[in-house]
């Protein structure tokens, strides 16, 4: 008879993983050519300002981004003319003039992603208005003075800062899972084809066939598609009589039920739950970031300043009730600081045609 059981709850060291995963630097937030607030702004909620920012960067001409100001409460939309201004401030949100549209620096932080250069990141910072090229302490050298000539040719539209840290890949939702000496975060528990399994990081997965929910335990899952490095997602797919509840770990005798995916946006507060450090919490500094770790580059990343270490890997990037990623790498770790690149669940979903459940 199968044992009908949940996955448990452990923190431990990760031992000879195969991959590693996190890093990058802190993104430096300037005001960049603020317009003065309008008096007309609105008080918003952080969702009904996702559902005003689509529509507004959808509507104006030389759209160059968006990001909600938690603590102010307000939609922030970088413009690059006089009518989009107007646009903005008529609609409720604060309107700010810039140089660079959001299309132009996606075009930089494309041409830098293509120099594929091992140990940085690149983000649009739409707080900056500017591309932000992060190399890590593995880039110096020739190898930094080419990285230097390379920024500097993008006519102002990218700046260039360093981390301490080194980009790697953090291998272990919220709880443990563990195969073939490795240890890896379960993110979420999804449903594909009717049948019940798991998000967690591609590079989990890709490295892992079979999944247990204690060291040396028997297997629970076996990995299934996936994707790394480009993306960084994964499934496994429950092989026995598992409970799994469509909820994270909070590491304090509670969870946090997920009803759903959704879009991380640019100022957003979100949440980390993970096995080896537990729960953290901060902020989305960018999306679409691509990180470029020694197994090759990912893009399509969430950019935010939550802390994260090895065996994080795979754990629970969410906000209130929505799953928002899996945590695939950074740089430093939750004692000194540091910055954390997550793949977005609705793209891996897609991907997997898999569901939240």
């Amino acid at each position: 008879m199968s044992q009908h059981r949940r996955i448990t709850k452990r923190r431990a060291a990760i031992a000879g993983a195969a991959v590693a995963a996190l890093a990058a630097g802190t993104l430096t937030v300037t005001t960049a050519n603020a317009a003065q607030e309008s008096p007309t702004v609105k008080t918003l909620s952080q969702q009904s300002a996702g559902k005003l920012a689509s529509k507004l960067t959808s509507d104006i001409k030389g759209d160059a981004g968006a990001f909600y100001d938690a603590k102010a409460k307000k939609l922030v939309v970088n413009v690059t003319n006089s009518d989009a201004k107007a646009q903005v401030e008529a609609a409720g949100a604060q309107a700010r003039v810039v140089e660079h549209t959001l299309a132009q620096l996606n075009s930089v932080k494309d041409a830098l992603t293509e120099k594929d250069v091992v140990g940085t990141s690149r983000a649009v910072d739409v707080k900056t208005n500017k591309v932000v090229v992060t190399a890590d302490q593995t880039v110096k050298g020739a190898k930094l003075a080419q990285l230097k000539k390379q920024v500097a040719q993008q006519d102002g539209k990218a700046e260039l800062k360093r981390t301490n840290g080194k980009f790697t890949t953090k291998i272990a939702g919220g709880d443990a899972i563990w195969g073939d000496s490795s240890r890896c975060s379960l993110g979420f528990n999804v449903t594909k084809d009717g049948k019940p399994g798991f998000l967690t990081a591609g590079h989990c997965t890709t490295a892992v066939s079979s999944w247990s929910d204690s060291q040396g335990g028997q297997p629970i899952a076996e990995s299934g598609d996936g994707k790394f490095p480009g993306n960084d997602y994964g499934i496994a797919m429950y092989t026995g009589e598992v409970d799994h509840p469509s909820e994270v770990n909070l590491y304090d005798g509670g969870t946090q039920a997920i009803s759903g995916a959704a879009d991380a946006e640019v100022g957003q507060k979100v949440t980390r739950s993970g096995s080896t450090t537990q729960v953290h919490d901060g902020t989305v500094k960018a999306v679409d970031a691509s990180v470029s770790y020694p197994e090759g580059t990912v893009d399509g990343l969430i950019q935010t300043d939550v802390c994260a270490e090895p065996g994080d890997s795979g754990g629970s990037l969410f906000a209130g009730d929505k799953a928002l990623g899996l945590t695939s790498g950074g740089s430093g770790d939750c004692s000194s600081g540091g910055e954390t690149y997550f793949q977005p669940v609705p793209a891996a979903l897609d991907a997997l045609g898999a569901e939240i459940g």
